[in-house]
């Protein structure tokens, strides 16, 4: 049996002003497609200035709607190279 080994990079980019953080987090697939999703946060006016802590919840949020999004597409070439209908399980 013959093993390939498959990687993918995942990039994040944030954009930050005193109170949001936005993330986009991206992964390019091998077929040359690009996968994009996109995470906020947003600073308590009584919590102090902590950049890293917004981009840690904005870069999460982005990478869990990127999950959803690359379970969403899987399952829709599942159906079409089925005929049926998938059901993805949610973590």
């Amino acid at each position: 049996m013959m093993h390939t080994a498959v990687g993918w990079h995942v990039e994040l980019e944030f954009r930050e002003d005193e109170t949001h953080t936005r993330a986009v987090a991206m992964v390019r697939l091998p077929d040359g497609s690009e996968v994009k999703a996109h995470g906020h946060a947003t600073r308590h006016h009584t919590d102090s200035n902590q950049p890293r802590v917004g981009e840690e919840i904005a870069g999460a949020r982005a990478l869990n709607e990127l999950a959803m999004t690359l379970l969403t597409k899987a399952h829709g070439e599942i159906d079409s190279a089925s005929g049926r209908t998938s059901h993805p399980i949610h973590a």
